[in-house]
């Protein structure tokens, strides 16, 4: 399965060649092919619960995903392999010669997906193999690898190129597939033996399940897991321009035109995340990375849960100076503790420091306990910030902007007029920091992960020593 723009494929006959690149299957065509191609694309509508592919069913057509969410089912087990949404694409395998399905993709909601008949697009192309007996074509091995969906890749599929960060129980390395190394994922690996307790275990199932039912482009993707005796791994979307902490130390407080760039990257976050009553209760500059065109993604959900027919949480978890008062007290907590935390993560941008800071942590809760209302904001912050982050820091959840219509309601604030909302959605937004990224021969010293560790298979909730 792999992943397309699908706003370029709608402008094809302008653009068709920087679009085929993106398809690993397609980029080995033509300029003038891709275009016969786009014409062909058709619209199919399904709703909610209906099977677009079925296990065993004939391999005739690819599809496109335009709008909403497809699972992906292994009907050997009858298991959800993953969840795929706009702009991914699936039955690839069916223009590559298999006849037959090997998974069954099911609706989740309402779903559109741009089709193209197999024979067609074998008429138009004269099929592939021409294409792929150029050994020159240097996409050659990346479609090789996306068309096994991760499912066939192994450890030693990667190579390290170096360490990203360590953690409690977990190190984040940089990494890219031996035979494409453009192609660049972050590896946690975490120690099976530090997360022994049944609430550990429980918390790294719900990131796991968390992540891998998100696609979104402003949140950082988890693309598939593994594990060996020792150690559970997390192969991740790679975001290699740092983070919003480390952009802040080196900047000091950022103006207010690049604070309003990554705020609304972090709301199209927190949307997808809330639209699946999901709170995210770990929002800080640390977890708000930059991929390698300057956008924003969100991570570390760590903290994340999905919230039950309650609609409430209860656990003390977050940072400290992020945590809203319905946390610091015990009173159980939903999806506008994430909008507090929205506050302080302007404030925090606008100013270079957090608003409520102290050695002492009880200091930083009695602090926040007292809310911002009486609050005099530094000159640094203009008077319409200053508005929006007192509406989103009430001290009662249920008086947060946002309460009523989620983030819509944010993202007509005044401080947001004028922001060109379709433009950071179809990325032709121009970030205000272009990371410098380096290549894969600045890093050097690169080490194989099959020296350091042992061979790994996908990991699922079964079969582990620590009862997964």
């Amino acid at each position: 399965m792999a992943r397309i723009d699908v706003a370029s494929w709608r402008s094809w006959t302008a653009c068709a060649t920087s679009v085929g690149s993106s398809v690993p299957l397609l980029c080995v065509l033509p300029e003038d092919v891709l275009i016969k191609v786009s014409d062909a694309l058709e619209e199919s509508h399904y709703s909610d619960g209906d099977y677009i592919m079925r296990n065993g069913s004939p391999g005739d057509k690819l599809f496109i995903l335009s709008q909403g969410q497809v699972k992906v089912l292994d009907n050997e087990e009858s298991m959800m392999v993953c969840v795929l949404s706009r702009g991914d694409c699936f039955g690839d395998r069916a223009l590559q010669g298999d006849d037959m399905r090997s998974m069954s993709v099911l609706a989740a909601g309402n779903v559109t997906c741009l089709v193209i008949d197999k024979e067609f697009f074998k008429k138009v192309t004269g099929g592939l193999d021409d294409a792929r007996k150029n050994p020159s074509n240097k996409a050659k091995s990346k479609a090789e690898e996306d068309g096994t969906a991760f499912g066939e890749m192994s450890l030693s599929s990667f190579q390290v190129l170096c360490n990203l960060g360590e953690g409690q129980y977990s190190h984040t390395q940089l990494v890219h597939l031996k035979s494409d190394p453009s192609c660049k994922f972050a590896l946690k690996t975490i120690r099976k033996q530090a997360i022994q307790s049944p609430g550990q275990r429980e918390r790294m199932l719900a990131e796991k399940h968390i992540l891998m039912d998100l696609h979104s482009p402003f949140i950082v993707r988890l693309h598939c897991t593994f594990k060996d005796a020792r150690f559970l791994y997390m192969l991740m979307e790679a975001c290699e321009g740092g983070d919003l902490w480390i952009l802040l130390r080196e900047r000091g407080s950022l103006e207010e035109d690049a604070v309003r760039f990554y705020a609304a990257c972090v709301l199209e976050a927190l949307s997808e995340l809330h639209g699946k009553g999901i709170v995210h209760r770990d929002l800080k500059p640390e977890n708000v990375l930059l991929d390698q065109r300057g956008y924003a993604k969100l991570t570390g959900f760590g903290c994340a849960k999905k919230l039950g027919s309650l609609h409430r949480a209860w656990s003390f978890c977050g940072s400290v100076g992020y945590q809203p008062p319905e946390v610091i007290l015990h009173q159980g907590h939903s999806l506008p503790a994430d909008l507090w935390a929205v506050g302080m993560l302007l404030y925090e941008l606008l100013n270079s420091s957090p608003l409520f800071s102290d050695s002492e942590q009880l200091k930083v809760y009695t602090a926040a306990l007292k809310g911002t209302d009486e609050l005099e904001f530094p000159k640094t912050i203009s008077r319409t910030a200053a508005h929006l982050i007192k509406s989103l820091c009430r001290l009662n959840p249920t008086e947060r902007l946002g309460q009523r219509n989620g983030v819509k309601d944010i993202c007509k604030h005044v401080w947001f007029e004028g922001f060109d909302w379709e433009g950071l959605q179809k990325g032709t937004l121009t970030p205000p920091v272009i990371p410098n990224v380096p290549s894969v021969s600045d890093h050097g010293g690169s080490s194989l992960l099959a020296e350091t560790h042992t061979e790994a298979a996908p990991f699922d909730d079964s079969g582990c020593d620590i009862d997964f």
